[in-house]
């Protein structure tokens, strides 16, 4: 079993710990993801987000230089265990020497405030895929949901309680944005994406602005965290339609371990997370987009614990329930690693 993970918020949390007086590494720690459990589970590689929250965090291109200090500083303690990817030939170069590959993202185009010089920066700096938003809009585009919205909302749910409150809630979680989508910046910064060998990232970008990055985009891309809205009606979610269009395009889409995005149960109501759930998402896409379209995007340290799959030590859970399900392990393996690892091959410089 290799493994390839398009997303994890590890490097943040990295930070929020290092700020609380933890000082904790990525060779072991208390996260979902440090180097034992991905050894542990056979990974192959990892996307690192570099994740940055605009209501929170002063000067957005100060934080995310702050955390990429973390992620090179980390990348050199643990140098005989992990490695960075700059072209695709780095994973085999670092498999090779029994090491796991680390490829580097930002989640939040808005750190680069609209500039192209700090796109280029960042990809000078080793950042491979750029996440459009967040939950905030930016000079790229709007998302699904907006947080400031949400917080505004949250206060109007409490004053009327009860199943008004839930409804209101409900309403606005599963109510995709079909009319605002990318800034002329944002069809800027897709071409400019496109001429660096960086993968775009639509995960968290609201459905218009899915379709114009669909229209701008002349190489595959991808949504690294996202799971099938048929299943679950949540935002963050992919439509059927989008899941086609993605897998016509070449693109791949990557299973979110997050509960609320597997199955979406009464406001109020704990969501622990199953293993079944994350294996329906899987068997609905691939019916929908087929097998090339899917891998793995588990959110891990950017979500609450999934219970039945807490870490990345754990993957083998997946592994059997995916084999209960149906699916052969030829095919397993495409949505482990292989499909990733295409689209790597074609877009990375």
């Amino acid at each position: 079993m290799r493994i390839v993970d398009m997303h994890c918020d590890t490097i943040s949390r990295l930070l929020e710990m290092r700020e609380e007086g933890k000082e904790e590494g990525l060779y072991a720690n208390g996260c979902h993801i440090d180097v034992e459990k991905m050894r542990k589970s056979g990974y192959l590689l990892q996307n690192f987000a570099l994740f940055v929250d605009l209501a929170h965090c002063g000067d957005p291109w100060d934080m995310v230089q702050r955390l990429h200090r973390v992620y090179r500083e980390q990348m050199e303690q643990n140098a005989d265990w992990i490695a960075p990817v700059y072209r695709f030939d780095d994973i085999d170069k670092n498999s090779r020497a029994g090491k796991i590959s680390a490829l580097l993202t930002v989640e939040e185009g808005g750190v680069c405030g609209g500039e192209t010089e700090k796109l280029r920066t960042l990809y000078e700096q080793g950042v491979r895929m750029l996440t459009l938003t967040w939950n905030y809009p930016n000079e790229l585009g709007f998302p699904n949901i907006d947080s400031r919205r949400k917080a505004k909302l949250r206060k109007e749910a409490a004053a009327r309680g009860g199943a008004q409150r839930d409804d209101l809630i409900r309403e606005f979680l599963n109510t995709p944005d079909t009319e605002h989508g990318l800034t002329d910046t944002g069809f800027a910064f897709v071409a400019e994406m496109e001429k660096l060998g960086m993968i775009v990232d639509v995960s968290h970008l609201s459905d218009a602005g899915f379709y114009d990055v669909l229209r701008a985009a002349h190489k595959p891309f991808v949504a690294s965290h996202s799971n099938a809205r048929s299943v679950c009606p949540h935002v963050r979610n992919m439509s059927d339609d989008m899941i086609r269009a993605l897998a016509e395009r070449g693109g791949v889409m990557g299973l979110n371990f997050c509960a609320d995005f597997l199955t979406q149960l009464p406001a109020g109501v704990h969501n622990p997370g199953t293993v079944q759930a994350i294996a329906d998402h899987a068997r609905h896409i691939v019916n929908t987009g087929g097998i090339e379209c899917l891998g793995l995007g588990t959110d891990f340290d950017g979500i609450d614990t999934h219970e039945e799959v807490p870490d990345a030590g754990c993957m083998d859970r997946l592994f059997e329930q995916l084999k209960r399900s149906g699916f052969t392990e030829s095919q397993i393996d495409r949505i482990f690693m292989e499909n990733v690892l295409r689209l790597y091959r074609e877009v990375l410089a």
